[in-house]
This record gives structure tokens, C-alpha cells and sequence, in this order.
């Protein structure tokens, strides 16, 4: 390993690669100290305070913090993810855009043109509905966010956060051209684990003064090394089918007569399901801060961490997603068209129909693994931190509450470092951009960081 990284920095255009994507991060980290003006920071940090579980804490996520702070980097990353999620969810519906999708690479760069549009279009609205939410809200103590509402906090506020989505979007692009690896993935990653050393810190000052039992640290550290083992295993786990290809004569050349086979991932998804999940489950708890009625409130209640009916929903929301994301971006009728088109057939299956349902049965058998999957590593940090509260179940909570181990109902009293989605996220753009420096090692004549095996990436 270290004389990998060691190789690295011994090849010019890969050193340049790495150091250039790592100056373009700090600048992202630099860029999220600048706070949005106008605001009461100390009023805003009360706020937050209350909104831990609701959709604000998930979308501060993936702003790495900085909606929680209001800096100019609030709405990160995710209006352009959006855009990205609709336009593949508009490329099934629109011929328009099912047709620039298959005319190679510049169809592909129109199709980043209008994400890049639609991009700004989310952050205009977004950000108006900021300011005027900023405008409205009180903290639980009844003092005002905004020092001084009115058109030039709205328009500002518009302006600062449309602008710095728009550096972060660009910053993302220059990444993935001239630096290494997908450049959004790894800015929502540096957003994700700058927060790690500050919760390794808490948890060792807990240890320190006896708030953290040794046990539990000691646990809490094999159990991540255990998920993230776990979550590297199926994350590379493919079902190869077998293709071949007919012999074909040309002139006095032979054509094809080779086999190879098609990789269907068992996370073919990636984390996008438990992002349309957890948007989803989020929601109750959300419109019950910002409406304050007693049936709501109920409601809301239902879908706190650890509750049944949250855990329930929240797992059929990540099934559901899981095979309706894969049904928008994997088309079987397409694969089996391909394949009939350069000569290409599985062995024991008729080309055309009968392939197209072979892999569609197989994808979806797959794809249930797959949203297990996701669903249990979704699941284990919350369970973690609060357990399964069996109580609220009718008829047999209270016998479930009495006779199941308190680490069940009450979960085991710590903070779990990461959550599902963090840790899939960290994991997988880890390995994408591992992927990518061992192919240019190795395309140089040097040693992967893998020397026995390659390290096979989340796209196969």
C-alpha cells in the first residue's frame, strides 16, 4: 500500500491529477466557512438544534453542514442531483431526450447542458423558499433568524446560494476532467467526513470522563469495520450471465466466437433509493415543526426513529424505490436488442424476448437482495441509537417491551459515527476512486494497490 501511494506521487500527470483535486476540495471546505449575511447565528444554531431527524437535517447531509450554518454553500450539491435524477426519470418519457441519450457523446453533453439548467432553475426556487422560511421561523425561545427581513434579505439570500451551488456544481466538473475520480461524489463525500474527527473527539472526551463505556467503544469500532466490510462485499457482488458471440466471416477475417458475460450488480440502485426513502419518511416530521396541530403531531409521532411504523415504511420505501429507480435506468429490451444486434446471444435462451425476460427475472431477483441490503444498512445506525420502540405495537407491545433485552428496545446509548446513507456514500465513492488510480497505476506499468486481485468498482 504505501509503495502504491508512494507511485503515485512518482507519476507527473497522476501526481498533478491528485493534488489538483485535492486543492479544489479545500477550496470547497473553505467556501463553506463563508456564512450567508444577514442572519443571527447564534438563533440559527438554536433552530437546527430542533430539526435533528426531519428533512432539514437530511438535506444538511448532503450540503456537508453547511445548510445548518447557512454559509453560501447551504444547498450544496443536491439541486444538481436533482436535476440529474429528473432528467433520467424524463429520458423514459420524453423521446426528445431517450434519443440525445443514445447519440453517443454529444448527446450526453446536451443532456448535462440541461441538467446544468435545470440546476439553476431548483436553486432559484429553493433558494427564494429559504429566505422566506428563514423570515418566518423563530427558535424555540421566540428570537428572529433574519436581522432584518425584507427584498434585500430575499434577494441576497437568492443570489449568494444560487451562485454557490453554482461554483459547487462547477467545482464537481473541473474535478472529474482534470482531477481524479467523480468530482460531485467526492464533494459530498469531504462533506460527509469532515464531521468525523470532530465525532471520534466527542466520543474519546466521553471515554475520558466516563460518559462512554469502554465496552461500548470497543463494540461501536467492530461493528463499522464489520459494516463496511460487509457494505465493500455486496457493493462488488455481481450475477455474471454468460454471453457469446456467433462467428462471423468477412473477407478472409473471422469475426466474434468469444464469450464474455453481462454484470448485473446486486446494488445496481446505489444509494439512490435510500435518498428517495429517507425524503420520503422525513416529511411528517417536518410539516409537524412547521404546523403545530394536535393530529398532526400524532401522526408525526408514528414516524420517530425507532418507531414501528417508521421502521415498517421506511423499509417498504427503500424496497419500492429500489425497483422502481433500476426500472428507469436498466432497460432488459434494450440489452437484448444489443446483443442480437453484434451477434451476441446467452447460452440455452432464444435471442429477443426471451433473453430480454431471462435477465429481467434474473435482475429482479437480484435487486431484491439488493434492496434487503440497503434496508438493513439504513436500518443499523438508527437501531443503534434508539433501538425498536415495540411498545407502540397494539396488543403485544407491552409483552414485547417486558420480555425483549433492553439493547433491543432502547438500542445501546450511543451515537452511531455515520449514518446508513453516509457510510454507503464514503464506502462507495472510496472505492470508485481507488478504482481509478489503480487503472492508471496500472495502465503505467506499476503495482495496484491490490497486487493479488483488481479492485472491481460499484459500476462492474
Amino acid at each position: 500500500m504505501l509503495d502504491s501511494i508512494r507511485n503515485i506521487f512518482s507519476i507527473p500527470e497522476l501526481r498533478k491529477r491528485v493534488i489538483f483535486t485535492l486543492l479544489l476540495l479545500a477550496v470547497y471546505r473553505i467556501g463553506g466557512q463563508i456564512p450567508n449575511p444577514g442572519l443571527n447565528a447564534t438563533a440559527l444554531q438554536e433552530f437546527w438544534q430542533s430539526q435533528k431527524g426531519s428533512l432539514f437535517g437530511f438535506v444538511d447531509l448532503f450540503s456537508g453542514r453547511n445548510m445548518s450554518r447557512m454559509t453560501i454553500f447551504a444547498l450544496g450539491i443536491m439541486p444538481y442531483i436533482s436535476a440529474s435524477i429528473i432528467l433520467q426519470l424524463l429520458t423514459v418519457v420524453w423521446p426528445y431526450l431517450e434519443r440525445l441519450s443514445k447519440e453517443g457523446e454529444l448527446g450526453r453533453k446536451k443532456i448535462t447542458q440541461y441538467t446544468r439548467y435545470g440546476t439553476i432553475g431548483i436553486c432559484l426556487i429553493q433558494a427564494f423558499g429559504i429566505a422566506i422560511f428563514l423570515e418566518a421561523i423563530r427558535t424555540p425561545a421566540g428570537a428572529p433568524i433574519v436581522l432584518s427581513p425584507g427584498w434585500g434579505f430575499k434577494l441576497m439570500t437568492v443570489l449568494t446560494l444560487t451562485t454557490g451551488t453554482v461554483f459547487v456544481m462547477w467545482l464537481g466538473e473541473q474535478i472529474s476532467e482534470r482531477g481524479i475520480g467523480n468530482g460531485i461524489s467526492l464533494i459530498i463525500f469531504a462533506g460527509i467526513v469532515v464531521s468525523f474527527p470532530s465525532g471520534l473527539l466527542s466520543m474519546l472526551s466521553g471515554l475520558k470522563t466516563g460518559a462512554m463505556d469502554p465496552l461500548k467503544m470497543i463494540f461501536l469500532g467492530a461493528l463499522m469495520v464489520a459494516v463496511i466490510g460487509f457494505i465493500v462485499f455486496v457493493e462488488r457482488g455481481q450475477r455474471r450471465i454468460p454471453v457469446s458471440y456467433a462467428k462471423r466471416v468477412v473477407g478472409r477475417k473471422v469475426y466474434g466466437g468469444q464469450s464474455t458475460h453481462l454484470p448485473l450488480r446486486v446494488n445496481t440502485g446505489g444509494v439512490i433509493p435510500i435518498i428517495f426513502a429517507a425524503s420520503v419518511i422525513t416529511i411528517p416530521a417536518t410539516v409537524a415543526n412547521l404546523i403545530k396541530v394536535p393530529i398532526i403531531q400524532s401522526v408525526a409521532t408514528q414516524f420517530g426513529l425507532g418507531m414501528p411504523l417508521y421502521n415498517l415504511v421506511y423499509i417498504a420505501a427503500i424496497i419500492f424505490f429500489t425497483y422502481f429507480y433500476i426500472s428507469i435506468i436498466f432497460n432488459p429490451v434494450d440489452v437484448a436488442d444489443n446483443l442480437r444486434k453484434y451477434g451476441g446471444f446467452i447460452p440455452g435462451i432464444r435471442p429477443g424476448k426471451n433473453t430480454s425476460d431471462y435477465i429481467d427475472d434474473v435482475l429482479s431477483r437480484i435487486t431484491l437482495a439488493g434492496a434487503i441490503y440497503l434496508a438493513a444498512v439504513a436500518i443499523l445506525p438508527e437501531f443503534l441509537i434508539t433501538g425498536f420502540k415495540v411498545q407502540a405495537l397494539p396488543w403485544i407491545g407491552p409483552w414485547l417491551e417486558a420480555n425483549l433485552p433492553k439493547f433491543i428496545t432502547q438500542g445501546i446509548g450511543v451515537d452511531f459515527m455515520f449514518g446508513g446513507t453516509s457510510i454507503l456514500i464514503v464506502v462507495g465513492v472510496a472505492m470508485d476512486t481507488m478504482q481509478q488510480i489503480e487503472a492508471q497505476l496500472v495502465m503505467r506499468h506499476y503495482d495496484g494497490f491490490m497486487r493479488r486481485s483488481r479492485i472491481r468498482g460499484r459500476r462492474g
